[in-house]
């Protein structure tokens, strides 16, 4: 069996990943999960998963966390506008541990999308495109958790965006996941760009109306001008570039950049995408 390593293994979606390993079967012990701080793994080393520290800022770490492993799913840092550097370095510590398969948890659309989120995954997909290591590109959607993460907020003010009336093709952070899972721990996928989204695609407004379904109260979509939104983000302590990111990503869903009829998610996992209101009652249950 060949061992294999996630990445940012106590992240939201690195957790879930080592966890659908499991589900699939995978032994513990052959995972390697890293991560920044031991200490928020013990979980995964109490069931025989190897936690070995990295930084993807510090090479050093990377090689002595990679060392001996045949798969590694590289997840993205969460440094938006400052993370391609620490990308290339795990694609340079793969090639120096002789890895087998990386695959990399890029944006949906990569090569084709305008969104300023892009631009970091796009420079770690034309270091991979050079790297003679075999790769796998997971072109990641929109999760329903980017959206239920701030449901107190949204339940204060509604939801607030610059998306007009493009949809949305949403499916949980755990579909994505079990995505990746299949691809660590299966065969045949060298090469493949998949296009990874949720089955159904909504408005802001149906958003809204399936958080006030869940919730029993009124929520509605306030749509703004980028600008706006951006300012909105920042008043809330976002810092920059992230509000100017995330207020341009809004409006990428009304350019239609955040929908895909690929079906590659759902292919994957062999079985439909999460519906959102499934998602937004679980989350609903937790702010009553």
């Amino acid at each position: 069996m060949p061992t294999i390593a996630v990445t940012a293994a106590t992240s939201h979606l690195g957790r879930l990943v080592v966890e659908a390993l499991l589900e699939r079967g995978v032994a513990a012990g052959s995972m390697v999960a890293t991560t920044r701080d031991a200490a928020k793994a013990a979980d995964l080393a109490a069931v025989g998963v190897d936690v070995r520290v990295a930084d993807y800022a510090d090479p050093a770490t990377l090689d002595t966390a990679l060392a001996g492993v045949d798969r590694v799913l590289l997840v993205s840092s969460d440094a938006v506008g400052d993370r391609a550097e620490g990308h290339l370095n795990v694609i340079a510590a793969a090639e120096r541990a002789g890895v087998q398969l990386l695959a990399y948890t890029s944006v949906l659309k990569a090569d084709a999308t305008a969104m300023l989120l892009a631009a970091d995954h796009q420079a770690t997909e034309r270091r991979l495109a050079e790297s003679p290591v075999p790769t796998v590109l997971l072109r990641n959607g929109w999760y329903t958790e980017n959206y239920t993460a701030q449901l107190e907020v949204a339940l204060e003010h509604g939801l607030v965006g610059s998306a007009g009336d493009g949809r949305v093709a949403v499916a949980s952070r755990r579909d994505y996941a079990e995505a990746a899972a299949v691809v660590l721990s299966g065969d045949g996928h060298e090469g493949a760009v998949y296009e990874l989204a949720g089955d159904e695609a909504l408005t802001m407004s149906e958003l809204a109306a399936l958080i006030s379904e869940a919730t029993g109260r009124d929520v509605a979509y306030q749509d703004v001008p980028v600008e706006t939104f951006a300012g909105i983000l920042a008043g809330a302590g976002l810092p920059e570039p992230l509000n100017a990111v995330i207020a341009d990503s809004s409006a990428g869903i009304g350019r239609g950049e955040l929908v895909s009829d690929s079906g590659d998610l759902s292919r994957l996992i062999g079985r439909p995408t999460t519906p959102a209101a499934e998602t937004i009652r679980d989350a609903a249950q937790l702010v009553a």
